[in-house]
Parts: structure tokens; sequence; C-alpha cells
């Protein structure tokens, strides 16, 4: 998959079947020149209002242009003139449960974006993909030409040029066998649907959903192919992690380990309430949450403290499995630590990322250190719905 887009355009909507009522987004990045589809994005929210869902399809295609079009420049089509208006600074944002949407949408827009208000008619696509995502049909991200077993499955190629590399993200060039990492984000729970915040040990600690379990049996079919290779499957010790871990476990013939460096970050008294009902319940506290790598909600953790324990963790397993390939089973913001961190991204970087459950990352790491990303939130072929 090309990374070389000069210009994207994203197309975004979202509706409440209630307003408020059960609420989705949906969301499309396109090449600008081509007009090909980069990515699409269609998730559920839980309840919400109809703006809510419209800003969160503008966050979530602002984050697929950060992620597989950086540096291009950026047009923003929409047929909610009230997003359209205020994201070009031409209408105040009165209500609080908008403000704290439209921060993120403007911290995540790259200078120079323009927004263009469109009839309802030619937003088509969008609208399209939430309300398959209100109706079950779809949750998550889908990314065009991603194709997880045969990048699990790629040898290392150092004379291989690069610029021939299409999906590797980077090219390593680095000699000796590498610890592969096959990171393996937890299917959805009852919290994972309503989009609530739900953290690692000291949390509400709820199980996989009967989707849920779904989700990861397909992704133990997928990797099943690849069993030979594994060395051991790695677990949070989480209980959404730990089901998820033995489903795989059991598929590829190996025992579950627990390392409790990969649990997920520390929510504090934000755990179990959803995005708007934080924003509602500590507007101050959100906002300065928001980007800040340093900061904690009460009682949790901040995105610092985990990338200390998730990099510990990481030194560990490499250790005990070097060259060889390991599962790991973990959490959003554990994976997307380990990612930064593999590419010298600030750790702000995390803030950029969307990560969909039971979604597949790999990365791969080297006797010198240097690491390679391979793979970002890939799903099993046929099974597109659960990328998000």
């Amino acid at each position: 998959m090309s990374l070389d887009h000069r210009k994207v355009v994203i197309q975004a909507d979202g509706g409440s079947r209630g307003n408020p009522g059960p609420a989705a987004y949906g969301a499309v990045l396109t090449d600008a020149d081509t007009g090909a589809v980069i990515a699409e994005d269609g998730s559920t929210i839980g309840v919400a209002s109809n703006n809510v869902a419209e800003y969160s399809g503008l966050i979530a295609g602002l984050r697929l242009a950060a992620e597989l079009a950086p540096g291009a420049d950026v047009e923003v089509r929409m047929d909610s003139k009230l997003v359209v208006e205020q994201m070009s600074g031409n209408w105040k944002i009165k209500h609080p449960s908008m403000k704290p949407l439209a921060a993120e949408a403007a911290r995540l827009a790259p200078a120079g974006t323009t927004y263009t208000w469109v009839p309802r008619e030619q937003n088509k696509h969008a609208d399209r993909l939430a309300n398959e995502a209100l109706d079950g049909e779809r949750d998550g991200v889908t990314v065009a030409g991603e194709s997880l077993i045969e990048e699990i499955e790629a040898e290392v190629e150092p004379e291989r040029p690069p610029s021939i590399q299409s999906q590797t993200r980077g090219w390593s060039g680095h000699s000796g066998p590498p610890t592969t990492v096959v990171l393996v984000r937890h299917g959805v729970t009852p919290h994972t649907v309503e989009k609530r915040f739900s953290g690692g040990l000291a949390s509400a600690n709820p199980g996989l959903s009967d989707e849920g379990r779904a989700q990861i049996r397909a992704v133990a079919d997928w990797l099943r192919p690849l069993a030979g290779r594994v060395d051991a499957v790695v677990a949070s010790p989480v209980r959404r992690t730990l089901e998820s871990a033995e489903i795989l476990a059991e598929s590829l013939g190996r025992p579950v380990e627990v390392e409790p460096g990969f649990a997920e970050m520390e929510f504090g008294v934000w755990d179990g309430l959803t995005f708007a009902e934080v924003a509602e319940k500590y507007p101050a506290e959100m906002t300065a949450w928001l980007g800040a790598v340093d900061v904690a909600p009460e009682g949790g953790e901040s995105f610092q403290v985990v990338q200390q324990r998730v990099l510990d963790g990481l030194a560990r397993l490499r250790g005990q499995h070097t060259g060889r390939t390991v599962v790991v089973v973990s959490h959003v913001t554990p994976i997307k630590v380990l990612v930064a961190n593999a590419v010298d991204a600030p750790l702000e970087a995390v803030f950029r990322m969307e990560l969909t459950p039971a979604s597949v990352t790999v990365l791969s790491y080297f006797a010198d250190d240097r690491a390679s990303m391979r793979l970002f939130n890939a799903l099993p072929p046929g099974n597109a719905g659960f990328l998000g």
C-alpha cells in the first residue's frame, strides 16, 4: 500500500437514532488526485447525539489521514453545516460536549486543512458506513491492500531496495533473525461497544462478549497456519486479554504466559464512563489530558507511566524469546506505545493512531535494538467489520 499521497479528502458523517440514542459515525479517506479509497471507518459510539456522532466521524477521518497519509494536504467534506462552520472558525462552539471534540479535531488537523459543506447526496459513502455500523454490519477501519499473513510470513531481505517495500512501512536492512511480536488487541466487551473507558487491573474488568469471542476465534483461524513458528502466547493479566489469549493459545497449541507490563492504562475515576460523560463531569481534566502524555486522570496513569511499564515488559519478552515469534494479547494503549517506540515516533503519536478490537499489528525487533513495523491494525479476510 502506497503512503505517498499529495492531497487527501476526508468524507465524514455521523448519526443517532433517537438524538440522543444509539449512535455511529462513518469516515472515508480518499486520494484527491485518483479518487482511490485509502481507508474507511464505520464505528458505533454508544448513546450520543447527532452532533457528537458527526464530530466523531471527523476525528476518525483525521486520524486516518495522520496515519496513512502523513504530510498530505487535507480537505474535509461533510454535510453537517454546524461542524463545517465551527471548524472553519465562523461559528462559536457553545455546547460543553462539543468543545473537547472540536479541540481534538483541531489538534489532529494539519495546518491548512480546509472544510467544505456538501449536500447529503454527495456524502452517501460516509453515511452508509455509519448506518452499517448502527446495523451491526461493521465496526471499525478497513485499510485498502492490507494482507497480514503475507507480512508475518515474509522473510527479512536486507538486499531488498526500500523503493519496492509495499506494506512493511519502512525497510530495516538488518541481518539475523528478529524477535517478531504479533500484537493482538482483545475482542470487544460491553464497555468496548459502548465506548467506555476500560482500564487495567483496577477497572471493572469486563469479560469478552459473544461478539468478542467470535472476533478472536476468527483471528485464531487466521493465525493457525503459523502455529509451528509461534514460540509463545503472552497476555496482559486483565480478564478480557486473558480470555482472548486462551482462545488463541488453544488454536496455536501453546500455553498462555502472563506479562503485567502489557496491561491497559489505569483510568482512575474515569473508568467505566464514556468520553462524553467524562467531558461533562471532568471538563478541565479532560481538556488537560487530551494530547498530553504527562497528565493522568485522578487515580489513574499518564501515558509516560504506561510507556515505561510497557517497555519494561517488552525488554523481558525479548530476553525470554530472542529471535522467535511471539503472539502478545494486549490493549489499545500498550500497543500504540509499542508502535510509537518501534518507529521512533514521539509518545504523542499515540493520539494519532486508531486501533480496532481483535486487530493484529506486527513489529520486529533486531539485535541492535532497531525495530520495524511490518503491519498495523489488520484484520482477517472477510472480517473487515471488526476494524475500528
